[in-house]
């Protein structure tokens, strides 16, 4: 009875702890979508918050301000290039600053949001990634913190390239194709006989000074590079998040939407002779280059996180099962056998007294006749 004991024990044993590993392991894979950390909090607050105000109050300084002042270049009288038409303020155009200004803010948000909401109720709740900060103090849902990722890196490229945009403009101090126009030099008092003469007297014009300080900003295009970021943003996290099927023709339309809306401001901007060419394509160039590095380096293309698959569970042993030994029939060597066969059986042969040789046998009788 007790050896049936064991075998029952042993056969229910394995089912015990094939059930515990079960349940370690679904616990360790809900403890892996889990992730704490101690230092996204601080990280934000003092580092990721600082570097965004400095963005933001460069960024003011270069438009609105002084402090920055423009490098004056000269130019030459009657130069062609120069000549054009002004074309009235910016409010004035086609595409004005605070149409393009709404437009690279509120689309991509929007595409953003929507984007998000729907990927976060259509995957399964074991796909999302979750965070947890100090233990159970804060918890991050993870639709929260991919928008405020999203959108924050968005903001600061925006910034950024405001920044790249107006620090190129300053430095160059370019002139549009319609300086000459604002300037309204004085060529009597320059002496300007020929269009060969080049002008570098800085109080050379005679115009408005708010408007020729902005008739010296052309390259590259502000408005041009923030709508070439705009667009490049946008069309990368459609064509990375969003992967519908049956929508063959939804992504293709709608990035090629947002890529014609950039560059129709680019040739709005030069069709109105408020920028070279040269000016559109070094602002493009600028955006498109911020917008690819944040999204490649700095957010990975948009991706989850990915969670270290959990263990996989241990295979179930199957039962030992207990088998009588049974005896084996003692079956006689051959070389038994032929040891028997040159072994002597009668009584008058005697054992050999010496070690047998390979070459010489002596038997024992034979030496003793002999003596």
């Amino acid at each position: 009875m007790r050896m049936l004991d064991l075998h029952m024990h042993a056969a229910v044993n394995p089912l015990r702890s094939v059930r515990k590993s079960e349940i370690g392991n679904m616990m360790a894979g809900e403890q892996g979508r889990m992730k704490t950390s101690v230092s996204i909090v601080p990280c934000f607050l003092c580092v990721e918050l600082v570097i965004m105000a400095g963005t933001v109050l460069l960024a003011y300084y270069f438009e609105y301000t002084d402090t920055f002042p423009v490098h004056i270049q000269g130019f030459f009288c009657y130069d062609k290039a120069f000549s054009k038409p002004y074309p009235g303020p910016e409010d004035d155009s086609k595409a004005p600053p605070v149409l393009v200004y709404s437009l690279v803010t509120a689309i991509p948000t929007v595409t953003i949001l929507a984007g998000e909401l729907t990927c976060f109720f259509m995957k399964s709740e074991a796909a999302q990634e979750k965070t947890i900060v100090t233990a159970d103090c804060c918890y991050f849902n993870p639709l929260l913190r991919r928008i405020v990722r999203f959108l924050g890196v968005y903001s600061f490229g925006l910034f950024t390239t405001t920044i790249f945009a107006n620090a190129g403009q300053v430095v160059t101090g370019n002139q549009t194709p319609h300086f000459l126009s604002a300037c309204r030099p004085n060529y009597t008092a320059l002496g300007c006989h020929s269009g060969v003469q080049y002008v570098t007297e800085r109080r050379a014009c005679t115009g408005n000074p708010y408007v020729v300080a902005s008739a010296r900003k052309s390259f590259p295009s502000k408005d041009a590079a923030l709508s070439l970021y705009s667009a490049v943003y946008t069309v990368m996290y459609v064509t990375i998040v969003f992967r519908t099927k049956g929508t063959r023709l939804t992504k293709p339309t709608l990035c090629l939407t947002l890529l014609s809306l950039a560059v129709l401001v680019g040739v709005v901007r030069v069709a109105e002779y408020r920028n070279h060419w040269s000016d559109v394509l070094a602002g493009f160039l600028t955006g498109g280059a911020i917008a690819a590095f944040l999204v490649t380096c700095v957010i990975n293309n948009f991706q989850q996180t990915q969670l270290p698959p959990p263990p996989a569970p241990p295979q179930r042993p199957e039962p030992v099962l207990s088998m009588p030994m049974m005896p084996l029939a003692c079956v006689e060597s051959p070389l038994e056998k032929l040891r028997d066969l040159r072994s002597p059986r009668s009584h008058d042969h005697q054992p050999y007294l010496f070690p047998v040789t390979p070459d010489v046998l002596i038997p024992s009788r034979s030496i003793s006749s002999e003596v």
